[in-house]
């Protein structure tokens, strides 16, 4: 028979508070002595664990059909961005926030158009001031809030502050033979509010485009070295006696590689790194080394092409030695489309079309100017052999890296990024994003909404026929409209028909411009007045050439 033995209500709840209180009391020992120890927060480091590692591939100048997994009929191999893109997913309509080099560097780090700040068209040069405002959220400073190791290799082309022998700084705005600017430079002194300045623990690379002086390597806020000698790669100018454009490439290849194998240790351990790794290639000037000069068989551009995968492919056999390519986030995309000095006659004579189907091409407000490749490869989350049709900008990285590492958004910051992550994990099954704008080289403006495109200028905003300042624009209508859907190639100008679209695309695009941002949140301010229709005039205003010239052509 079983004795019980029974307690007044009253004890029992004083034996159950006393132990409570002790088990309590223990426990805040035990956390006491471990964070007075210094033992490691185990909870925050397995979290941390779960964070990928990030690598940010920007091509410079390179078409969306110049790679074969995204155009069957590429005529270039590219088997290490082939195997990328099978191995995750391929983002077929994501597009650059500009046309060409600065603008598209500036949305990527910040998340933010380009046109809100103070470049509202062009580039900037080899020693232009900084960009990137003070004080503004960028991609790697907000990554470095939340634990990661960040690093830029390659072409920066954002600005920063160079010292004159005679004080002050240098303040080219555009890049002048005769007075040259360069040798007015203290290149002993300190570089400041460079890429360390916006959240970047270590920096290697060059200051801007490697046809723009001065030819020099940076690390972190210091010039390697002083300029002694004249070089020109296309524009002359200040120049280390030992730097040669095409060991460029394969230096930043090096440098990252070294990074990679130098972090993978720490990254396994909880402490991940993120690497923004904008090339030089295969931007002019078009320099392949030796083992791949003749290697496509088409020309110079398509050789730099092939060695731009080779460096893809080195990276991505560095994850795989330091055993950390299941958790790393690889991107790859380029700033905007294949520029002309690639000589888009010489690949069309052998059957390939840099541009694939997009009408234009670098500097455009056509497709071909800002549609871009972009492969987005994490084994970890990202469902090898998929595909997204999702409307993607290369803003979205601010928002996208956000909502990987949890991270809130200011209002001040990110103002135009829209997170892909649902994308990439096959989990959106309605639009992500409202609209995408789109800017051309000379401050013109265009809306794409679902399959609708609108552009606020006649003919290319940029390079391509008809040309602004050198074919006759006059007779065009101001504005073109086109459906994506039936006409991709952009062909037929569809603006009259549809009045009503017209009115709908351009009033979004203007509340974009007012609010100062084109995602929910607090109205921010632009830097500067944004002015939709001031290029799309202007162009219809320049020196206007013989008519003829149009109707040849047309």
């Amino acid at each position: 028979m079983q004795t019980v033995t029974c307690f007044p209500q009253r004890q029992v709840n004083t034996v159950i508070t006393d132990r409570l209180h002790r088990f309590a009391t223990l426990c805040l020992i035990l956390i006491t002595i471990s964070v007075g120890s210094g033992l490691p927060d185990t909870t925050h480091a397995a979290e941390k664990a779960n964070d990928p590692n990030i690598i940010y591939i920007l091509a410079d100048d390179m078409g969306y059909g110049d790679i074969r997994a995204l155009n069957p009929e590429c005529k270039i191999a590219t088997p290490h961005l082939d195997q990328l893109a099978h191995g995750g997913m391929i983002f077929t309509d994501a597009h650059s926030s500009s046309s060409v080099c600065t603008p598209t560097r500036y949305g990527v780090l910040t998340g933010r158009y380009n046109w809100r700040s103070r470049l509202k068209s062009g580039v900037l040069w080899g020693l232009s001031r900084r960009l990137i405002e003070p004080d503004r959220e960028t991609v790697p400073s907000m990554l470095k809030e939340h634990g990661y190791y960040t690093a830029c290799v390659g072409k920066w082309h954002l600005g920063m502050d160079w010292s004159l022998k005679k004080g002050g700084f240098a303040t080219e705005a555009a890049y002048n033979k005769k007075t040259n600017p360069g040798w007015e430079v203290d290149y002993a002194k300190p570089i400041q509010n460079g890429p360390n300045s916006v959240g970047f623990d270590y920096f290697f690379g060059i200051s801007a485009s490697l046809d723009m002086p001065p030819y020099v390597y940076i690390e972190n806020d210091r010039s390697q070295g002083i300029p002694t000698v004249t070089k020109a790669f296309f524009r002359d100018g200040p120049a280390h006696k030992d730097f040669e454009a095409i060991d460029v490439l394969p230096r930043i290849t090096d440098k990252t590689v070294e990074i990679i194998d130098q972090r993978a240790a720490a990254a396994k351990q909880g402490k991940p790194f993120f690497i923004y790794f904008p090339l030089n290639a295969p931007h002019t000037p078009i320099l392949p080394t030796p083992a791949w000069q003749g290697k496509s068989g088409i020309n110079a551009y398509c050789d730099f092409v092939m060695q731009v995968d080779d460096t893809v492919g080195q990276v991505m056999q560095a994850l795989k030695k330091q055993g950390i390519a299941e958790n790393t986030l690889v991107i790859f995309t380029a700033d905007n489309g294949c520029s002309p000095a690639a000589n888009f006659k010489e690949m069309t004579d052998k059957d390939h079309q840099p541009s694939y189907q997009f009408r234009g091409h670098k500097a455009d407000i056509y497709e071909g100017g800002h549609r871009v490749p972009f492969i987005a490869n994490w084994p970890a989350r990202i469902k090898a052999g998929t595909h997204s049709d999702q409307l993607t900008c290369l803003t979205d990285l601010f928002a996208t890296a956000a909502d990987i590492v949890g991270a809130k958004v200011p209002d001040d910051a990110g103002e135009d990024s829209v997170s892909i992550l649902p994308a990439m994990e096959s989990k959106a099954d309605t639009p992500l994003r409202e609209a995408a704008v789109h800017h051309s080289i000379r401050g013109a403006f265009s809306i794409r909404k679902d399959h609708w495109k609108l552009e606020l200028c006649p003919g290319s905003g940029g390079w391509s026929f008809p040309k602004p300042g050198k074919d006759n624009l006059s007779e065009l209508p101001a504005i073109q409209l086109y459906d994506l859907n039936n006409d991709v190639s952009e062909q037929k100008n569809v603006q009259a028909e549809h009045p009503e679209v017209v009115k709908e695309l351009t009033k979004l695009l203007q509340s974009y411009a007012d609010r100062g941002r084109s995602t929910p949140g607090k109205s921010q301010p632009n830097t500067g007045e944004v002015d939709l229709f001031k290029a799309g005039k202007s162009a219809q205003t320049m020196k206007k050439p013989a008519k003829k010239a149009l109707k040849k052509k047309s």
